[in-house]
């Protein structure tokens, strides 16, 4: 296959030097070596890309010894992390057909078809077919200052199209968190969906299922905690990929009309502290996905008669329960989590014996604001939430208060490094 071949368009100072670097440095050495992904086509759309990755035919060893203070990483994919001074870029080995190699050490799939593991190495041409979608799979050849083109990607980015290179499906059951990476760049570069693309997602999301709920939760971390939290969610709930994550809330989210605007809300929230700097926490998001399933089972527990704290707790560790299934959620955050719901309660008892100690609390804010949202939405807690912001209003001290909480919490220190025993 011939590929497109064009001069260089993008600014070139938007190009990070130690990507450069670390890819001319290979081709000095002999081999070939590209900038490579989504860098590219954010460049070619004006963007200043945050990550830059790098593509060779040099093998992970080979990379390895080539760059000091470099590590091999990954099992399923073995790439190569190279330090240049503050930079960390990403090195990985030219891809090719798994199916070409015998060696079930390379190469290894499960019955469905999931990619097990895949260090088949290949040729440039190979790897660009082996990526995911079309436009991330541009190279940049500093020596010669063109970009290379070998699915039409080029093509995609003009026409704002996310198209999976090859035939979807079987793309996505080799590997079904490429489902997510589709509705996630949806999201952030506002493309369409080619609809072969779409309907093969929507016949694959149960494969979701297969894959570790330690991994999901790191797309979770991609997908939500990237600064357009909001229309991922929007685009999310109108697939079948949002059932297989939080099954809990999918039953749930029609149940109440302010359940879906909450949600969004609380998303839209987290994109605006994210983009103006401020600090976030999945806790907080987490908290309002699995609310409509919290509130709907504490209406059935109140209802047969349990008290309201306890039922509260109750409820809230068995929603967690089901929710770490699918997505494995830390237990930092499943703590917060659940401080918030139990506040959520407390907090309607306006007429504490000592209103600003309660105020105090570690949690108080974000059980607050959690509130906040939720009257926001259309719930009725409005009064309620009237009468915890006019106190607060009342108390400025509060604010000191909680930015001396924030400086005394522990920081989590590193373990030291064992010391290597000199050999006798």
């Amino acid at each position: 296959m011939m590929p497109t071949v064009i001069d260089r368009s993008f600014d070139i100072n938007k190009l990070h030097h130690s990507a450069v670097s670390v890819a001319l440095r290979l081709n000095d050495k002999g081999y070939e070596a590209y900038v490579v992904g989504g860098a590219i086509r954010d460049l070619l759309l004006g963007k200043t890309p945050k990550d830059f990755d790098v593509a060779t035919n040099a093998t992970p060893e080979q990379v390895h010894a080539l760059f000091r203070g470099s590590r091999i990483v990954g099992r399923r994919f073995q790439i190569v992390h190279v330090r240049m001074g503050r930079d960390i870029i990403e090195v990985t080995t030219f891809r090719g057909h798994h199916s070409e190699s015998d060696n079930k050490n390379t190469a290894k799939q499960g019955r469905s078809g999931v990619l097990l593991r895949d260090n088949v190495f290949g040729t440039l041409e190979q790897d660009a077919i082996r990526r995911d979608l079309t436009v991330n799979a541009l190279y940049y050849d500093p020596v010669e200052d063109t970009v290379i083109d070998y699915t039409d990607g080029l093509q995609d980015i003009s026409a704002r199209r996310l198209k999976i290179i090859g035939d979807p499906e079987t793309r996505y059951r080799e590997d079904p968190v490429r489902m997510l990476r589709v509705l996630r760049f949806q999201a952030k570069l506002g493309f369409d969906i080619e609809s072969n693309t779409e309907h093969a997602l929507r016949a694959c999301a149960p494969l979701l299922a297969q894959i570790p709920a330690a991994r999901l939760f790191d797309e979770f971390l991609k997908g939500f905690m990237a600064g357009h939290a909001k229309p991922f969610a929007e685009i999310l709930l109108q697939t079948p990929v949002w059932r297989e994550l939080f099954p809990d809330s999918s039953q749930h989210i029609d149940a109440k009309a302010y359940y879906q605007p909450m949600l969004t809300a609380a998303m839209g929230n987290t994109d605006q502290r994210i983009n103006s700097g401020q600090p976030v926490t999945p806790a907080f998001l987490l908290a309002a996905i699995l609310w409509p399933a919290v509130e709907q089972g504490l209406e059935l527990a109140l209802a047969r008669g349990e008290a309201p704290i306890p039922a509260m707790q109750s409820v809230g560790q068995d929603v967690i329960l089901r929710a770490i299934e699918r997505v494995a959620i830390p237990k930092r955050f499943t703590t917060m989590m659940r401080e918030i719901w139990d506040l959520q309660m407390r907090m309607d008892r306006r007429r504490h014996r000592k209103p600003l100690e309660f105020a105090q609390q570690k949690r108080f804010r974000a059980a607050y604001d959690f509130l906040s949202l939720r009257a926001q939405a259309g719930q009725d807690v409005g009064a309620v939430v009237d009468w915890w912001t006019q106190f607060q209003l009342e108390h400025p001290e509060l604010e000191s208060h909680r930015q001396q909480q924030h400086q005394d919490e522990p920081r989590k220190r590193r373990r030291p490094r064992p010391r290597r025993r000199s050999k006798p």
